[in-house]
């Protein structure tokens, strides 16, 4: 068990609060970092259907996972042996037999099934097969979304969660370091990645790494004008720069970075937009203080991109914490503009700044923590434009 029992009781009853504000009795929380958070479940198995079961009158959630997996169940979670509840493999793929039939037979036996029920409605691996097995098997429920009620808990982290990013922040201070050591003209980008993978995935001498919820990303010259792109077996060619975005991992709490490297001569015109865009982030970062709102360090940002003339259309940053694949964002605040989701100590999030410019583009991001006055970075790295001549 990763934390300590109180922990989960403590989750478990903030989440409580936020479903009776919601008039939700039974939660149905599918997102795998969800179940991680609420339970400490943490297992490869969210390809096939499960989830977590909160009931407002329950002390205890329920885990519901496929038969073979209700061992990982007992050795991670911290529940009671009644409330790992396991399916038959009579369910896996066997159409039209889903295991979310067994579940509405749960919440029937449970008499649960007349309750205000909310679904993660959105969460990733929550199919339309689930939701149409749950609202035709329990129609006497009055079915509703969630709303990420579980994400938005999560926002504010424990200090012992808070420990487990700073040990994810080192691990991922040495992948980039790596990454800076391999990429070179002439080497294949999926040699690098698989340096760059072994060092985050051997940690330091303290503790080790885990895999990341997002692949290595690797977007090179023009490929830099794109976003999310990974390796391939071309090489790295001299005068072309590349973008590194990557994530250590410590017991599935992430802490991403992202750099850029350029082969060969300066070019100053990268060199100076890395400069603005470092400008943008340095206001940014001094923006954020509890009290403040995600749009306050957005305004910050864009106001020196405005300043500089330059464009940008996505969104600066997103909270961080626990991560499954496909994604290490936990969808809730965004440092955009209009986000009037307030900073409070001990929340999370990847600051980043993607610039793009038609065929080409550059690169910087920051992992960071609210403090009780203002904020402190994750990760000690320059930002600047790492230049390989």
């Amino acid at each position: 068990m990763l934390f300590e029992k109180t922990e989960y009781k403590e989750r478990l009853k903030k989440v409580k609060e936020a479903m009776q504000k919601k008039g939700i009795d039974l939660l149905v929380s599918h997102d795998p970092a969800n179940m991680n958070y609420l339970t400490g479940y943490d297992a490869w198995s969210f390809y096939y259907a499960q989830c977590v079961l909160v009931h407002i009158n329950e002390n205890e959630p329920i885990c519901f996972l496929r038969a073979q997996d209700a061992g990982g169940g007992l050795i991670k979670t911290y529940l009671q042996h009644k409330n790992i509840i396991s399916y038959d493999e009579k369910y896996i793929h066997t159409w039209p037999l889903h295991p979310y039939q067994y579940l509405v037979e749960i919440i029937k036996e449970r008499k649960w099934d007349k309750s205000n029920i909310g679904l993660e409605m959105d969460s990733h691996y929550f199919t339309a097969y689930c939701y149409e097995t749950i609202k035709k098997g329990l129609s006497n429920a009055i079915i509703k979304d969630a709303d990420r009620l579980v994400n938005w808990v999560r926002i504010v982290k424990s200090n012992e969660e808070i420990k487990l990013m700073k040990s994810a922040a080192r691990i991922t201070e040495k992948g980039m370091k790596t990454a800076f050591e391999v990429i070179n003209p002439g080497v294949r980008q999926c040699d690098a990645v698989g340096e760059i993978q072994k060092a985050l995935f051997k940690g330091t001498s303290e503790f080790g790494g885990d895999y990341a919820s997002i692949a290595t990303l690797l977007p090179t010259g023009k490929g830099t004008s794109a976003s999310h792109l990974t390796a391939t077996e071309d090489k790295f060619v001299n005068g072309e720069a590349t973008i590194i975005e990557i994530s250590g991992v410590h017991k599935r709490y992430h802490c991403p970075m992202a750099r850029t490297v350029l082969l060969g001569e300066k070019n100053q015109k990268k060199i100076d937009t890395m400069k603005a865009t470092n400008e943008a982030l340095d206001a940014g970062i001094a923006a954020t203080k509890p009290g403040n709102t995600a749009d306050n360090v957005a305004q910050k940002f864009w106001g020196v991109l405005d300043k500089y003339g330059i464009k940008k259309e996505s969104r600066t940053g997103y909270s961080i914490g626990i991560g499954y694949p496909p994604d290490w964002g936990e969808q809730t605040l965004n440092i955009s503009k209009g986000d009037k989701t307030v900073l409070q100590p001990n929340v999370t999030f990847h600051m980043i700044a993607v610039m793009q410019f038609g065929d080409w583009g550059v690169e910087a991001s920051e992992s960071l923590r609210v403090t009780e006055k203002g904020s402190e970075l994750f990760c000690n790295l320059s930002r600047d434009l790492h230049i390989k001549g």
